[in-house]
């Protein structure tokens, strides 16, 4: 087994700021690297030696940070924590030129921020890789460990369903994207209010020709999740959205994920969710702790992917 065989992924990208910019094929090695990786005989593979990532957190995170940072130290690297209340980005400095300075500091840079357009300025401004580590409108470290879980529990993604229930967000456009790149069928259903943006399906649908893949949006559950190999859903009120939970609590009473809804799916469906999950609201415990939820693999897979992306972007 050598590292130029193995464990160097033919990925383009300097960056990653969202799946659309990745192709099939990108997308696929990463998830071959990740399942190699994620073998015992490999986890302290030291593949980023010496290197260092840089990770800004506008936003809290447990899985986000502690992957991240677990996964830098198992391939022989460091991660260092830079929380915006500590650093100059949070208290003026312009994120240009904080991009330029890290640039000076380190090999790679994640950040888990609100606006996307934080991260794509990031990036222009920098000479080294930039990692989403999360926005209000792409989560595509996510995804990854996503597509890893679904390749594990079925063998292939090409042609599975999945449902995506409740707020068309940074999940639901991220699953979107991801889905239409590997060839699933997803069908997102939310209220209307909520759907995912028109110019994210759009985008979505536009991946989805190349593939074969099926994308629909729909206001009623039981129709996305008929059938389905996967359901998958996320909390009602993301980070930021605290003021409109009990608001969003009346939009969403007919969304949630329960007993009666999953009867729908296929018989060998998978549960998912990306954590973390407000039990009895969008998710009854009973089906995120049911036979079907591959939940906690899921969020195990954020360590493995993201490792397959470092080396990925870090040796790039």
């Amino acid at each position: 087994m050598t590292m130029t065989s193995t464990f160097a992924p033919k990925i383009t990208q300097k960056h990653l700021l969202s799946l659309k910019d990745y192709s099939t094929e990108e997308i696929l090695d990463l998830l071959s690297l990740a399942a190699e990786l994620k073998k015992p005989e490999n986890k302290y593979t030291p593949l980023l030696q010496n290197k260092v990532l840089g990770m800004i957190f506008e936003k809290s995170s447990t899985r986000t940070r502690v992957s991240f940072e677990a996964g830098m130290l198992q391939l022989g690297g460091h991660a260092m924590y830079l929380s915006t209340r500590d650093i100059q980005m949070g208290r003026g400095e312009t994120i240009a030129d904080t991009a330029r300075v890290l640039s000076g500091y380190l090999d790679g840079i994640m950040i888990r921020t609100f606006e996307q357009a934080t991260v794509q300025e990031l990036a222009d401004n920098s000479s080294i890789p930039v990692i989403n580590g999360l926005t209000d409108d792409f989560h595509p470290c996510q995804v990854l460990a996503d597509l890893l879980t679904i390749q594990e529990q079925f063998g292939s993604l090409q042609g599975k369903k999945m449902a995506y229930i409740g707020d068309g967000n940074n999940m639901a456009n991220s699953l979107m994207i991801g889905a239409a790149k590997v060839g699933m069928d997803i069908t997102v259903a939310a209220p209307a209010a909520y759907a995912p943006k028109p110019e994210m399906v759009a985008l979505a649908q536009q991946f989805a020709k190349e593939t074969g893949a099926n994308i629909h949006v729909t206001a009623d559950p039981v129709e996305a999740v008929t059938k389905a190999d996967v359901i998958y859903t996320d909390v009602w009120a993301s980070m930021g959205q605290e003021q409109e939970a009990l608001e969003r609590l009346e939009h969403f009473k007919n969304f949630q994920v329960n007993e009666e809804l999953v009867q729908h799916a296929n018989p060998d469906y998978i549960f998912m969710h990306c954590l973390p999950a407000h039990r009895e609201e969008e998710v009854t415990t009973g089906v995120l702790e049911g036979a079907h939820s591959v939940v906690f693999q899921e969020a195990e897979n954020r360590l493995h992917a993201q490792k397959a992306l470092l080396v990925a972007l870090l040796n790039n």
